[in-house]
């Protein structure tokens, strides 16, 4: 199937008039030459074709072989003049021209998916009118650097780009000449491309400075540090922190680890700003980075200054400095980080651990991973935990944000660690007629299982044994309860060392509401008769 025609007239047929007509025009249909059309009316669209026979707003046709627009640009413009939202993945579409062929027949296009379709070559299209498109999916299509910003050029209103699975290693935008940026998009999704450097990433930014939402998940990012330039070799991944640490005290001249820097943002003023950090003395106030000669150097966000959602999961950051860098976007309000290498291994942290230090890092954050909005409690609860998290570290290693939440919370004393969970083994008494054998009992077991181990002492079989709990401290006031339900653990009677349980066989057909003869009000009763 070549042509978007042929697919068109296969699947909606092929006579004339066939599209659709959108609401307004409905309504113009249904009320015009009414003469009572001001006034409220009932009004009934009957559509002239079934409209399994008119083609919808709404077209997708994935996986059909389209290669082109067709020969008929009359019957193509008919048919298609009301479509708003195209899907054309998955098809054998790859020339710009044939795209546009089809889009220019489409006045009302708003959104257009080429992914899969296989569309590597340049741009050529230089003219042409689409200010309703908003948005572009171009997944898998190996679109180079040079037509994506050919493509931003010309689409002027558009704000969603998808640029996901292009095998993109770096960002070649033009960013130097001010007539290269795109102020109109908003969103963009960069997941699943072998970009590694932050460095690379922040020419996004630059390039679309207006940019709210961007996603980078998949890809195997492992800083967000912008000084790192070239991306570490397999061979030397391992010794990766040794050796970016060795760099970092010889650029600063071997000043050991007080002369460590981490990027420091200093936002607009009614941003939260971070001073200093816990490895980086020197501070600069300047909307970058310092380093010990005062030159300033790029931050991270510095490039994305009204990104307010961002997705990290499945990247490699490994680091919590990278979660601090984070914490400096100045607009960022919704942040997703999950499956990295932070909080795989080791894993010393459990899910409610993380999502605490994570909360008290980013103080600015209003939803994380998908979950709803932070409450005020659980930000108050997860900034002490925190505290506490980092009270008995040494010094060096507590982070900056540390001292700021001792400055809003004061110093904490540590939780006391209550163990509620009850003793595994216990004490306790058993008392079958003459005989009585104190024993050490594991509260884990079931009554059965304890009928079991009794056998031998007592000779009669579990099945037809009867045992009462007597309560050390309340068996004067309720006297004893029987242990009738074979599958209850010990422990939920609560049997403590010092209690006691009486033996009693089914034979002698005594019940919980008439003690066994051998307990004290069996003895008080029998008592009683022999005074009588």
């Amino acid at each position: 199937m070549p042509s978007l025609l042929e697919a068109l007239e296969l699947k909606y047929g092929d006579g004339p008039g066939e599209c659709c007509l959108t609401d307004e025009e409905q309504e113009a249909s249904c009320l015009s030459g009414s003469p009572r059309s001001h006034a409220l009316s009932v009004s009934i669209f009957i559509p002239k074709k079934s409209p399994r026979h008119t083609v919808p707003a709404l077209l997708v046709l994935q996986d059909c072989d389209i290669e082109c627009a067709g020969g008929d640009d009359e019957k193509l413009r008919n048919k298609c003049r009301n479509v708003e939202e195209l899907d054309l993945a998955q098809n054998k579409l790859s020339k710009w021209d044939e795209v546009f062929g089809i889009l220019r027949h489409m006045p009302k296009i708003k959104f257009v998916n080429l992914s899969f379709n296989s569309l590597p070559e340049s741009l050529e299209v230089k003219d042409g009118k689409y200010d309703a498109l908003r948005s572009l999916v171009l997944n898998g299509t190996r679109v180079s650097w040079s037509t994506v910003q050919s493509l931003v050029r010309l689409l002027r209103s558009l704000e969603e780009l998808h640029l996901s699975l292009n095998e993109y290693k770096t960002v070649e935008l033009g960013t130097d000449n001010p007539d290269g940026l795109h102020h109109s998009l908003k969103r963009l999704h960069f997941t699943g491309n072998p970009v590694e450097l932050w460095h690379e990433v922040s020419k996004l930014g630059r390039a679309f400075p207006s940019l709210e939402s961007l996603s980078l998940a998949e890809c195997p990012i492992r800083s967000l540090d912008t000084e790192l330039r070239h991306a570490p070799s397999p061979d030397n991944r391992e010794n990766e922190d040794t050796e970016n640490m060795n760099h970092i005290h010889e650029r600063n001249g071997g000043g050991g680890g007080a002369a460590m820097r981490l990027e420091n943002g200093c936002g607009d003023k009614g941003n939260r700003n971070f001073e200093e950090d816990d490895m980086m003395p020197n501070y600069c106030s300047t909307n970058g980075d310092c380093d010990s000669s005062g030159i300033k150097t790029e931050s991270a966000h510095d490039c994305f200054r009204m990104l307010r959602f961002l997705n990290l999961n499945s990247t490699l950051l490994s680091t919590w400095d990278d979660i601090d860098r984070l914490a400096r976007f100045p607009a960022l309000k919704s942040l997703r980080v999950q499956g990295c290498p932070l909080f795989e291994s080791p894993r010393e942290y459990t899910e409610h651990e993380r999502r605490q230090l994570l909360i008290a890092r980013l103080p600015n954050v209003e939803t994380l991973n998908g979950g709803g909005v932070i409450s005020s409690q659980e930000r108050e609860d997860s900034e002490r935990a925190f505290i506490r998290h980092y009270m008995d570290k040494p010094e060096a290693e507590r982070p900056h944000r540390y001292e700021e939440l001792i400055g809003i919370h004061g110093k904490l004393d540590p939780l006391v660690n209550v163990d509620l969970t009850p003793d595994k083994k216990v004490k306790v008494k058993f008392t079958y007629g003459d005989i009585s054998e104190v024993r050490s009992v594991d509260v884990y077991r079931t009554v059965f299982e304890l009928k079991t181990k009794l056998e031998a002492m007592v000779k009669i079989p579990a099945n037809r044994m009867r045992l009462f709990y007597f309560d050390q401290e309340l068996r004067s006031t309720y006297g004893p309860e029987e242990m009738l339900y074979p599958n209850k653990q010990l422990y939920r009677y609560n049997i403590r060392s010092g209690d006691e349980i009486m033996i009693d066989s089914k034979l002698n057909r005594y019940t919980s509401s008439q003690p066994p003869p051998s307990s004290p009000q069996a003895q008080q009763r029998q008592q009683s008769s022999v005074r009588s």
